[in-house]
């Protein structure tokens, strides 16, 4: 007898029933940043995830799933998963290892650490993240608790630079209010590659007139929907920030209220920025000066606009601090702070997402006092830094590994930790090598894990429990979808034992993982046992959003209470107080001679769709998208070295040189090469050395330094 099409889909297809033996279990998929976490069906059979597809409930992405989140299944079952705790055996990097229990490693670990302590101070240990970012707040108390000011993170390279910046100037930084602005100054940010579900109500609001300034030197997706493009020479981005604020003075086009009122410096900030008048700034950043002023006079008259950054291209730069002063001086200038339509202020609740619930996160994680602690891994040399941020600077690891100085670094508990995030990637990795003990945990076999003493496997967020936030007034205590694979160990498990056995006078830690949440949970009256009412999520609809304009009643949580032009902060540790332009430190303009040999200008870490960092690099259907690490050259630039779209080429700076393919594209402009984040096979930071930082943040140059191109 012959089946119908429908009897062939129930038995067949990847259909939901009894009949078929399948189940939809509602998560979400973890492989990118928190804010863009998207909301996931996941088709499960026989215990194995068989299908995943965007959840239609979810309000964040309403069905969408990117190309990364698509192929979850190949993350989740990839051969590189870690399958067992590991302890080595050989040599630092030699892949030898044995397999051990749980008990054994975690036992191993905390007797170590322990050890140090005793010898050197809790100090001496550094509590690192990388990615995710999901259990830092677990971390970073462990830290505290053993005693070690030293919980570092990825973020030394990312987004709390930016954050520094902001709370420079303000004290703290809002997001853009999109459903109420008419205008957008999008700069150096592509949410099409990014933000996927940042883009659907971005293009709603660009269907109700909103008008979009794009900053940036790349032409994006971004750039079709821009009523202008102002495309800067990379690393001048405080300088056009001057410009336009030049423009916005000049014609009187700033508001005078919030100025005169709430606001520290401005006739200081008025006189420097006469320096870059149109042309001026022209001359800096290589945008034409009709289009500063058409760009400064559309963000200043279309009232309300917002600042939409993005979290590190304006800081990757050795001036980095100081340019994303000078932009996000201009939300101040034009009135656009916490206002409707501009930059709406709303504490985080958890893990940097902001709704309108209330979490003790930071209490929870500030167990301990820095001054009660050491001081923190790079407070010597960015003191501005430590004063603004709540964790050490990662990037001077190395740096104090190698000195020894002001004290030693003789072990590190690191959770997804890469050591080619560090510009001089290669010097990291020795620097690593001289550590007595080092512990990572992944969950693939990494290069970084290779040279661990112990590694542990961590599991997907397919199979754990975690809470989760997101900006649209929802909230998910997630449940596993599967069991964890091999031997895995949800990263919270993990450290909440490590806690039972390295920090036993931590009563909260002690009573578990679902017992902390709860705990800082309470100012917001959730608990893990009402979200588990709602397996898919929760609208947080009986939450009130917190007012606009709170400064006018609590003042800015700066020095002065003012949102300050001229910082109190930088001038009382003997930094230019002003957002002050500098040249990157390789420049066609600071270094002539250089530029000779390598005239060409390199940006690096922009973003693929399909890639973030280098985990989705593993997945074949991600990486057939682009097999093959490439650079994008102009083609003008192509042509005059005899270069054409795909040839082996040599990429070269002062301090090293890559073998890659050429991509000849406009998508850069003549005079610049870019070349995409994280490949793990041609690694951009081994073309930069390890102190070409920028001298407030710590935070490398990846964006603005010289090189030359050469057919193979």
């Amino acid at each position: 007898m012959k089946e119908s099409a429908s009897s062939i889909g129930r038995t067949t297809g990847k259909i939901p029933g009894e009949d078929t033996g399948i189940s939809i279990h509602k998560t979400f998929c973890s492989i990118c940043n928190a804010p863009t976490h998207c909301g996931i069906d996941a088709y499960v059979k026989g215990g194995a995830v068989i299908k995943v597809e965007g959840s239609e409930s979810h309000p964040h992405n309403q069905g969408a799933l990117c190309s990364k989140g698509s192929a979850s299944r190949q993350y989740i079952y990839h051969k590189d998963r870690i399958r067992t705790p590991l302890i080595r055996t050989g040599e630092r990097g030699s892949d030898e290892f044995r397999p051990v229990s749980w008990e054994e490693a975690l036992e191993t670990i905390a007797q170590k650490l322990l050890r140090i302590k005793e010898e050197t101070g809790p100090e001496s240990v550094v509590f690192y993240a990388g990615y995710s970012k999901w259990f830092r707040p677990f971390l970073k108390r462990l830290a505290h608790s053993f005693g070690s000011p030293n919980y570092c993170t990825e973020s030394s390279t990312c987004y709390q630079a930016t954050a520094m910046a902001a709370r420079l100037n303000y004290g703290c930084f809002g997001r853009p209010d999109l459903k109420n602005a008419r205008c957008l100054l999008v700069w150096s940010h592509n949410p099409f590659y990014t933000n996927t579900a940042m883009t659907r109500r971005l293009m709603e609001a660009i269907d109700r007139g909103l008008k979009i300034i794009e900053v940036g030197p790349l032409i994006t997706p971004m750039t079709r929907h821009a009523a202008v493009h102002l495309r800067i020479r990379p690393g001048t981005s405080g300088a056009l920030a001057l410009g336009m604020a030049n423009v916005i003075i000049e014609e009187d086009l700033y508001d005078r209220e919030f100025v005169d009122k709430w606001t520290h410096g401005f006739e200081e900030f008025q006189q420097y920025v006469r320096e870059f008048s149109p042309s001026a700034t022209e001359a800096l950043t290589g945008v034409p000066a009709e289009l500063i002023v058409r760009a400064a006079r559309l963000y200043a008259t279309t009232k309300p606009a917002a600042l939409l950054p993005s979290a590190s291209p304006t800081v990757h730069h050795t001036n980095g601090v100081q340019n994303h002063r000078a932009l996000t001086a201009l939300i101040g200038l034009t009135g656009n702070f916490d206002r409707p339509g501009g930059n709406y202020v709303v504490p985080p609740t958890w893990l940097n997402i902001s709704t309108a619930a209330s979490t003790r996160e930071d209490q929870f994680k500030q167990v301990r006092q820095w001054k009660d602690m050491a001081p923190r891994v790079g407070e010597d040399v960015y003191p501005v830094w430590c004063r603004l941020t709540p964790e050490g600077q990662a990037v001077h690891i190395p740096f104090q590994i190698q000195s020894g100085k002001p004290y030693p670094i003789r072990a590190m508990l690191a959770f997804g930790m890469r050591h080619r995030m560090w510009p001089g990637s290669d010097w990291m990795l020795e620097s690593l090598k001289k550590l007595d003990f080092f512990v990572n945990v992944d969950l693939f076999m990494t290069e970084t894990g290779r040279f661990a003493d112990v590694v542990l496997p961590a599991c997907t967020s397919f199979e754990r429990s975690e809470l989760r936030f997101w900006v649209e007034n929802y909230v998910m205590w997630s449940r596993p979808v599967i069991a964890p694979l091999y031997q895995s160990r949800s990263d919270a498990d993990i450290l909440f034992d490590l806690a039972g056995r390295m920090a036993p006078d931590d009563g909260l830690m002690q009573k578990g993982y679902e017992a902390s949440i709860d705990w800082i949970l309470k100012p917001s009256g959730l608990t893990i046992a009402k979200l588990k009412e709602h397996p898919a999520g929760l609208h947080l609809k009986d939450f009130q959003m917190p007012p606009y304009r709170k400064y006018e009643k609590q003042g800015f949580p700066t020095p002065t209470g003012k949102m300050e032009f001229s910082s109190t902060i930088l001038k009382e540790e003997g930094d230019d107080p002003l957002p002050r332009y500098q040249e990157p430190g390789l420049s066609p303009r600071s270094t002539p001679e250089v530029a000779e040999k390598f005239p060409l200008i390199l940006t690096t870490g922009a973003r693929l769709p399909m890639y973030v960092h280098s985990r989705t690099f593993r997945l074949g259907w991600t990486r057939g998208l682009r097999k093959d690490p490439s650079a994008d050259i102009n083609p003008a630039d192509g042509a005059s070295r005899g270069i054409a779209d795909g040839d082996r080429i040599f990429l070269s700076t002062p301090r090293a040189s890559l073998e890659v393919r050429a991509h000849l594209t406009e998508i850069v402009p003549p005079g610049v090469v870019s070349f995409y984040h994280a490949w793990p096979d041609a690694d951009a930071n081994m073309l930069i050395a390890p102190d070409y930082l920028d001298p407030l943040s710590g935070y490398p140059g990846f964006k603005s330094l010289l090189c030359q191109v050469e057919k193979i």
